[in-house]
């Protein structure tokens, strides 16, 4: 006989607490909730599933938490009624797809292994399709060498950096998860970081983060199971041909050999321009999009944490303070992105003779200063509406710091103050640069950013100091450039997410210019290797 009960996961939303309450007060209010509708015997498994801070109150900080719990029930209440009273039901994206018909003429080929690459090949993989990954950058080992060579020593090496290699960027940034889409395959994302050993935090805080030091190894033991499953992943191997007849990529050539494709997707990252200009060159359809560029601006952790705590960032208790804020100067926006508690700015050039910034932090994000992108929209106009042009635009400002360095790596840096024009004095003081271990020069970023940037920049810090007390403090360091906030192209595709013209090339991720941070990168992977697997046989 077919059970009268159903279980399934609910959520009571939104209890708020001061911050120094107690598990057993939090559950007790969601356990309040659900009596409203369950009896107690019928509510399982209660846990906190989210946490955030409210702190527009500096006097009366408040921790806000989702609590959830499985409900084994026979009860049927509407899902509107339930949300009138702060209870959602929690739907989860299920991966099922089924298994198309078409036969694949041979593997799928996945370039790139960053975020979007290593999840779509870890479902291909996962569902019986032992997809090829190649990744230009090295594996973490090596690639984590060159990146302290780099930093220390000031050798670059072109193929193996922050940019490329092994988990993308995003390795040896913050990893940060936090997303601005709203889509149920995030939670898929999160819960898949946190089976490969992202630490267990990552399920709870609203704003979760891995940090640098544990990503090298989260990557790793994906690489394993996609390897396990019988994928085959070549790293310091880059894409530089696609054959192809009628519309249909038959091989690739690589700098490693050639590989028969029975599908192609394309998971290159906003930072691989060469490859960006070989598919141009093949007939890929794209179009240069806006993005952004700005700098680095660094503050003592203590000053963030007070200006958004108040006299409770002593407390203990309260993760650092983080911030996400803009301004509108004109016509452009002034946006900080990818804040990072605790860290450092980081050196993320990828060619020779350009400078780029970039910001990363530790699990603990225990270091003295708090860094964050400044950036400033730039709009197709400003640099000709060509893909060409996009690039250009970004290298120059890159080249241009270089230049303004001495012809080294040491990154532009300026005080705010004397940005701002508040001092004559371009001197460190209490906020010591982190970028390369200290190695900045410090000139006018005018001669760096392009007048526009610079200028919006400049009204758009002052405008920020409204939102955070101290922003604009003179003693603020700012490091340039940011430049690879996203790519500045967009690969065409359909909604069966096939660049057009093409029957079997699949363009997803940033570099395609379908996503931007981790987690979105990540998703677009996750979708495409289902358009992949709906539609062909597993090999």
């Amino acid at each position: 006989m077919k059970s009268k009960y159903t279980e399934q996961r609910y959520t009571v939303t939104g209890v708020s607490l001061p911050i120094r309450a107690s598990k057993d007060e939090v559950f007790g209010i969601a356990e309040k909730s659900f009596l409203k509708f369950f009896s107690k015997d019928e509510i399982k498994n209660i846990k906190i599933s989210k946490r955030s801070v409210d702190a527009r109150n500096k006097s009366d900080i408040k921790f806000v938490y989702n609590v959830s719990a499985v409900i084994r029930s026979s009860k049927n209440y509407s899902e509107e009624r339930l949300k009138s009273h702060g209870i959602t039901v929690d739907r989860r994206a299920e991966i099922k797809p089924v298994a198309g018909s078409e036969s694949l003429s041979a593997r799928p080929v996945v370039v790139g292994f960053g975020p979007c690459g290593m999840f779509c090949a870890y479902y291909l993989a996962t569902y019986g399709y032992r997809p090829i990954v190649i990744e230009r950058g090295s594996d973490t080992l090596k690639r984590s060498a060159d990146v302290y060579n780099f930093k220390t020593h000031q050798i670059l090496n072109t193929e193996s950096n922050i940019q490329f290699g092994a988990g993308g960027a995003g390795t040896f940034s913050d990893g940060k998860l936090m997303t601005r889409i709203n889509d149920p395959f995030c939670a898929e994302v999160i819960d898949t970081f946190h089976k490969f050993g992202a630490p267990d935090d990552i399920l709870l805080e609203a704003k979760p983060h891995i940090g640098t030091d544990h990503l090298c190894g989260v990557v790793d033991r994906m690489r394993d199971e996609i390897i396990s499953l019988g994928g085959e992943i070549f790293f310091d191997t880059k894409l530089t041909g696609v054959e192809q007849h009628l519309g249909k990529v038959t091989k690739i050539f690589t700098t490693n050999g050639e590989f028969n494709c029975g599908a192609l997707v394309l998971a290159i990252g906003h930072s691989a321009r060469d490859t960006v200009k070989m598919l141009q060159s093949c007939g890929i359809d794209m179009t240069a999009k806006p993005f952004s560029v700005g700098a680095r601006i660094e503050h003592l952790q203590k000053d963030i944490d007070y200006a958004m705590f108040g006299k409770e960032s002593d407390s203990g208790i309260l993760p650092h303070a983080e911030y996400a804020i803009s301004a509108h100067i004109g016509q452009r926006g002034v946006y900080t992105f990818c804040m990072c508690p605790g860290g450092e700015v980081a050196a993320a050039a990828s060619e020779e003779f350009g400078i780029v910034t970039n910001g990363m932090s530790n699990h603990a994000r225990n270091g003295k200063n708090a860094n964050s992108a400044v950036c400033v929209s730039v709009l197709p106009e400003d640099f000709g509406g060509s893909i060409d042009g996009a690039m250009n635009f970004v290298r120059n400002i890159e080249q241009a710091a270089y230049k303004a360095a001495a012809n080294t790596y040491f990154a532009p840096a300026q005080t705010v103050g004397s940005f701002l024009g508040k001092t004559s004095k371009n001197e460190i003081t209490s906020v010591v640069p982190t970028y390369m271990n200290g190695k900045v020069s410090m000139v006018s970023l005018d001669r760096v950013l392009p007048e526009f940037v610079s200028s919006s920049l400049k009204g758009g810090i002052a405008a920020l100091e409204k939102k955070i007390r101290g922003f604009s403090a003179n003693e603020a360091v700012l490091t340039a450039p940011e430049t690879r906030t996203s790519s500045p192209v967009r690969i065409v595709r359909s909604e069966t997410f096939l660049s057009i013209g093409f029957e079997n090339i699949y363009p997803c991720g940033e570099g395609a210019g379908y996503a931007g941070g981790i987690t979105s990168a990540a998703v677009d992977g996750i979708k495409c290797a289902i358009k992949i697997i709906e539609r062909y046989k597993a090999n």
